[in-house]
């Protein structure tokens, strides 16, 4: 590790490290100076097992190593991604819905024995992509049941949760290749591939629903790439609509990268003619009528009225960017509220999940050491964990529903861990029917209701050859790295009562009152 001095250590204040501005979506407001570095859980404490280093007095667990047998018979799959976690089948259980970053006939990391065939299900019985699900003990956290539920996708990167379900995403236009798959948290067994096409075909990477609207917003992980959203025509017909990309209204083909902090653009949106081509041209339709051009799109987040969206080569370091969208049936805002001036400080954050207390935790994907680093509502970026086994990447960060815990992988070490400790203390809002929506299923369950929709299809793809496949080591550690630019592994605000983000911004504010006057005791 490299040794620096206190005052401008990674630990310390980087001067120019980290530009960062606020948002009143968040508990309190951030400051509008150039901020650093703060070990606001403490400093990292070096784990004795060399996985891990958390602060004091935060615990991890692994859940699942490379191989482990699975619940179904088959076993888990490696390079474990983007992840959500939904309320579980009981009361005192939590369901995790996990990518699986895979290529064609993955053989290192496949969830398929070697005598055995791949499920009929199956999309593309060549590729290795897909999806598990594990039922965890919330209390002990042991693992109680896992299970495959799609199979035979290419490169499942990112995704979301939604009112229906976890949303898988791939990240490439391979073959027949290139949607977003809903899959059911109640699933125990490999489903049929449930497509949505109105999402778009082209190079995904993740995916977040207004939960009141049934808007979905949409990232690209290319160099070039765009900022989408689908409008349903109905709610009751929710993948059935336009897809449209966004647009700055000032400025055609506008550069997200050169953003300043705090700079607010207002924004449109336009309409991509022909959503699911068979050639990797959504950009570029976008692109010849104005849409904004964002440097590799990664994490999205729905928080309280607002999407957070993170480029994770954006900025002028190439080290991303964290920005926010508050939109409208007819336009919006996109404000810039990080980035990165020093890599020191913050190094391509690619999955991201707001706590439920307002801290920003961000996965990092970048050279050499890996962190998962925190953006709090204070205008504080500091570390949390650091992968003390490898140079992997982090990735699926995502909450339990109650907050009690965090989820995590290392993805190239094929590990997924969860990690308890003094978290924030925080209410959860009480139960509300406010996010049912017309199809059944809310915006926290993802139970398996499935809208009445043609824009939702079980099909399958034609045996695709030339997709990508990962030679990670099966159980070595690797490199994640930050790729090239073309590399890569809704909202509106609430205009009536105080409802759910008024809930857990006071919520937020209080926990972090109680920790600040812990803390000066």
């Amino acid at each position: 590790m490299k040794r620096t001095s206190p005052a401008f250590g990674r630990r310390g204040l980087l001067r120019g490290g980290a530009a960062i501005v606020g948002s009143s979506a968040l508990p309190f407001t951030y400051t509008y100076h150039r901020i650093a570095r703060a070990a606001k859980y403490g400093e990292l404490v070096p784990d004795p097992d060399g996985i891990i280093d958390l602060p004091p007095g935060f615990t991890y667990k692994v859940l699942t190593r490379l191989f482990d047998p699975m619940s179904d018979g088959y076993r888990s799959p490696g390079l474990p991604d983007a992840m959500g976690a939904f309320p579980g089948p009981d009361e005192d259980t939590v369901v995790l819905m996990r990518n699986h970053e895979l290529g064609v006939l993955d053989i290192l990391h496949t969830p398929l024995h070697p005598e055995q065939q791949a499920p009929p299900e199956s999309y593309n019985p060549a590729a290795s992509g897909c999806v598990t699900r594990l039922v965890i003990d919330n209390e002990t956290l042991a693992v109680k049941s896992s299970n495959l539920v799609l199979f035979g996708t290419l490169r499942n990167c990112a995704g979301g949760k939604s009112p229906w379900g976890w949303l898988s995403c791939e990240e490439t236009v391979d073959g027949k290749h290139g949607y977003t798959y809903l899959c059911s948290t109640e699933a125990t067994s490999v489903q049929p591939p449930r497509q949505i096409a109105g999402y778009g075909r082209f190079r995904h990477e993740a995916a977040c629903v207004d939960p009141d609207t049934l808007v979905a917003y949409l990232t690209e992980d290319r160099g070039d790439s765009c900022f989408y959203r689908f409008v349903p025509s109905d709610k009751a017909d929710p993948f059935t609509g336009k897809l449209q990309a966004l647009r700055a209204v000032e400025e055609d083909e506008f550069a997200t990268s050169d953003m300043e902090v705090g700079q607010v653009v207002p924004i449109a949106w336009i309409d991509v003619d022909e959503p699911t081509p068979g050639d990797d041209s959504v950009r570029g339709q976008a692109q010849a009528k104005g849409a904004a051009i964002v440097k590799r799109g990664e994490g999205i987040y729905y928080w309280q009225g607002a999407v957070y969206v993170c480029s994770t080569s954006g900025g002028p370091v190439g080290g991303g960017q964290i920005s926010k969208l508050v939109d409208g049936p007819e336009g919006g805002t996109l404000e810039l509220l990080a980035r990165s001036e020093d890599l020191e400080v913050l190094d391509h954050p690619d999955n991201i999940a707001i706590a439920p207390w307002g801290e920003l935790f961000m996965a990092e994907d970048g050279d050499g050491e890996d962190y998962v680093r925190v953006l709090d509502a204070k205008g504080q970026v500091f570390d949390f964990a650091r992968n003390a086994k490898s140079d992997s990447e982090f990735s699926g960060v995502c909450f339990s529903p109650d907050g009690k815990t965090l989820f995590v992988n290392l993805m190239f070490d094929h590990l997924t861990l969860a990690i308890r400790g003094p978290f924030p203390e925080f209410t959860p809002p009480p139960e509300t029917t406010g996010g049912e929506t017309e199809t059944g299923g809310d915006s926290e369950s993802g139970g398996s209701a499935a809208p009445t929709s043609g824009g939702v299809s079980s099909t399958s793809a034609e045996v695709s050859t030339s997709g990508e496949s990962t030679d990670a080591d099966a159980t070595g550690s690797a490199s994640g790295g930050a790729l090239d630019d073309d590399g890569g592994c809704g909202c509106k605000a609430d205009a009536g009562g105080p409802g759910l983000g008024a809930v857990l911004a006071a919520a937020g504010a209080l926990a972090l009152r109680k920790r600040g006057a812990a803390s000066e005791g």
